[in-house]
């Protein structure tokens, strides 16, 4: 049972590349809070982090990158073809993970918590967990994603694979199995139906506010809507639309965009008048779409959601908030500074955490904004 009163906590794991992040990112889509213990154990090494010295004095200084920071490619090359030495690193990493996991769980306002992590079944995080689901995929899967998204070569590829366990034995502890091949709507079925034989009277409750804007044309009342998969086509539609082709997209686009991100809606009476995607991973709010339709005031509309999004994610017990946005948008610079934000580049940002988010999201011809969002930081220095 859960060591955690009044939480329900699903342990989420699986083999490399069999999409667990996608299931921990629909279990919120649900209603679930989610935490990366994977993304926590990076953390918990970075320059300035409680686990950076421990980490250089046992495997020494050549491990560090020119910028001071630990290379996790060069420690990775050590860690694991040795498992003595990973068993030295684990020693030093799992207690900070667990303390930050404590933090995280207690501090979370949601009574669902999923924990996503690759070495779940092997740590003691499994105790603290009330059910325990199991991401898989075909080896042929893991292979071609390991390739796209991970860059890997083949050879690469097939050694990390053969350094996990077998995923047939994580199925076996398994409460829930989600098999993670085929399309996003497979796996959102999967998942929602297991949510739903767990807590069958419990939906995400619905976001909406409403306020009243100027457009060109007559006043009119907006209402902002946090989407789910079903508005999936309706979102494509409007993408499509407001970009002028330029993004074209379809349903299964935006079903796959669900496995990372989430959607608010600004409604109008003829339907959708704009709309931000928005992530949270590694306590670092990211909103990276960000699209309005014509004649409608930015600074009124920017107000509304950007605010939604800091809203949502300080729930999320987000540090910082990073917006990405056109040249064009980024014109209404008092609109911006209004709502405390400063036009940065990820090179700028002194926290590594915030920095390899901004980086890995930023995409030339955009301007980077930046706001932190609270002081106190998880896994700050001890």
């Amino acid at each position: 049972m859960s060591a955690w009163q009044g939480k329900y906590i699903i342990g989420l794991t699986g083999n490399i590349a069999t999409g667990k992040s996608v299931v921990r990112k629909m279990l919120e889509h649900l209603g679930a809070y989610g935490i990366d213990a994977d993304a926590l154990s990076h953390r918990a090494i970075a320059q300035g982090a409680p686990g950076y010295q421990a980490v250089v004095d046992a495997f020494g200084k050549w491990i560090l990158a020119k910028d001071g920071q630990i290379d996790r490619d060069k420690l990775g090359k050590i860690v694991f073809n040795d498992p003595e030495a990973l068993a030295q690193l684990e020693s030093i990493v799992h207690p900070l993970v667990r303390q930050a996991v404590e933090h995280l769980v207690k501090q979370a306002s949601k009574k669902v918590v999923v924990i996503e992590a690759i070495k779940l079944l092997e740590s003691p995080l499994r105790d603290h967990c009330d059910g325990v689901w199991v991401a898989t995929a075909s080896p042929e899967t893991q292979l071609a994603r390991l390739k796209k998204k991970r860059g890997m070569d083949e050879e690469t590829a097939r050694e990390r694979m053969l350094a996990q366990p077998r995923q047939a034995d994580k199925e076996k502890a398994a409460d829930v199995i989600i098999k993670n091949n085929g399309s996003f709507d497979a796996t959102w079925k999967q998942v929602q139906t297991a949510w739903e034989k767990l807590f069958p009277a419990a939906k995400p409750e619905p976001l909406r506010k409403a306020t009243t804007v100027t457009t060109t044309a007559t006043p009119e009342e907006l209402s902002i809507v946090r989407a789910g998969p079903q508005q999936a086509e309706e979102i494509a539609s409007f993408i499509t639309k407001v970009s002028g082709g330029q993004r074209s997209l379809s349903r299964a686009d935006v079903m796959a965009a669900f496995g990372e991100k989430a959607f608010l809606l600004l409604k109008a009476r003829g339907g959708i008048a704009g709309l931000v995607g928005w992530q949270v991973e590694n306590l670092v709010a990211r909103t990276d779409e960000v699209y309005l339709v014509s004649g409608l005031p930015v600074a009124d509309a920017m107000r509304f959601l950007i605010t939604e999004v800091e809203e949502a994610s300080k729930e999320l017990q987000s540090e910082a908030s990073l917006v990405f946005i056109s040249p064009e948008l980024a014109k209404a610079a008092a609109v911006w500074s209004g709502l405390g934000y400063e036009v940065r580049t990820p090179d700028s940002l002194t926290v590594n955490a915030w920095r390899e988010a901004a980086q890995e999201s930023y995409v030339a011809d955009t301007v980077m904004l930046f706001k932190q969002l609270r002081v106190d930081r998880v896994l700050r220095p001890i």
